[in-house]
């Protein structure tokens, strides 16, 4: 018996209320086995007395399922309060908070799959909801004025409708696969580069904020482009953020610019929910692992920016293939592996926000 066993034994334990497992959520700070004692360390945030306990429960119950006699189980819970946000940095008139979650979703470079990456977790937050019979709840806002790719990824075509006149209109966002989306891309012709400098910029993701009819939203996943720069800045002035996920692939090219992305959240107070790590290895026909892009830039990433990984997404065709037909994997495919894996980040990143907001209380 050893440490890594005792941890692979919490893999079964669930989180009170969630199919994700206390493992997986990062829950366990620390395991041993020492003298005949298996020995483990949980850190949770919660404001409900019972969960701890519910947890000890189930911690000594797993484990003595496997035949270990003297358990000890230490859970540290954190009811910090942390401000409600009110904007991440002074800046524009705050939009109204019609939108219960805001998340970003960065990389600091381009290439690494991002927006493939918010369209298939768009759509797998979108079908949790459903299943809870919640519709409408999902948004996607695509913040690449430069090169907007999410209208042919989510299969989207034509324009917006426009709701009321003269400076109180709004767009309404189109909607596919259970997803509210808004896009320069159904804006401008395909044919048309968008030209502009960094003011145009900043006004425009405004406006995608404030003058567009999204309605009451659970979520809305913000796509941003590559960068630290006017796109970013202008976000965070004009809609408070509850959070930011970083998507990296595994080799240092990419993971090394992820972290200044990450740290760039960090400096205007956006909380940082994870790290995904995309394309982190091909899987042959026959199920083998490859890792293409190296190993491990994922979990680097996140234990510098002191935060968790959320998941690795495997390198496949079938997501490729989702994205150029508007059809992404987690809907066309849901049982597939991709799927389960978006299924599970997406799991982690609304548990995570659920407890962001328990701490706020």
């Amino acid at each position: 018996m050893n440490a890594e066993t005792i941890k692979e034994y919490l893999k079964q334990v669930k989180y009170p209320g969630f199919s994700r497992d206390i493992v997986s959520f990062g829950l366990v700070r620390a395991t041993s086995f020492e003298n005949g004692i298996a020995h483990v360390e949980l850190a949770v945030t919660t404001s409900d007395p019972k969960v701890p306990l519910a947890l000890r429960r189930e911690v000594e119950a797993c484990l003595k399922a496997q035949g270990l006699e003297k358990i000890e189980v230490e859970v540290a819970v954190s009811a910090a309060k942390t401000p409600a946000p009110t904007g991440n940095i002074a800046g524009v008139q705050q939009a109204p908070r019609a939108i219960r979650y805001a998340v970003a979703i960065g990389s600091g470079k381009g290439g690494v799959g991002k927006s493939t990456f918010s369209v298939n977790l768009a759509c797998a937050i979108a079908q949790i909801f459903k299943e809870k019979g919640q519709t409408n709840a999902v948004g996607l806002l695509d913040c690449d004025i430069y090169g907007p790719s999410l209208p042919l990824m989510m299969g989207l075509h034509g324009r917006p409708e426009i709701q009321g006149n003269g400076a109180n209109a709004n767009l309404i966002p189109m909607q596919r696969h259970g997803v509210k989306v808004m896009s320069m891309g159904f804006l401008v012709d395909d044919n048309t580069p968008v030209v502009w400098r960094g003011p145009m910029i900043m006004k425009t993701i405004q406006q995608f904020v404030q003058n567009v009819t999204w309605g009451d939203l659970e979520i809305l996943l913000v796509d941003l482009p590559p960068g630290t720069g006017d796109a970013q800045l202008s976000l965070v002035q004009t809609l408070p953020l509850d959070g930011a996920v970083i998507v990296t692939t595994p080799q240092p090219a990419a993971s090394n610019v992820a972290r200044k992305g990450g740290i760039m959240f960090q400096k205007v107070n956006v909380p940082i929910l994870g790290v995904a790590e995309n394309m982190s290895y091909f899987l042959d026909p026959s199920g083998q692992k490859h890792a293409l892009f190296g190993e491990g830039g994922g979990l680097i990433t996140a234990e510098k920016l002191g935060t968790i990984m959320l998941g690795q997404v495997p390198l496949i065709n079938e997501i490729r293939e989702g994205g150029d037909q508007g059809e992404p994997i987690t809907v066309s495919k849901p049982d597939s592996i991709g799927s389960k894996v978006f299924r599970e980040i997406a799991e982690k990143i609304l548990f995570r926000l659920t407890e962001q907001t328990k701490r706020s209380v």
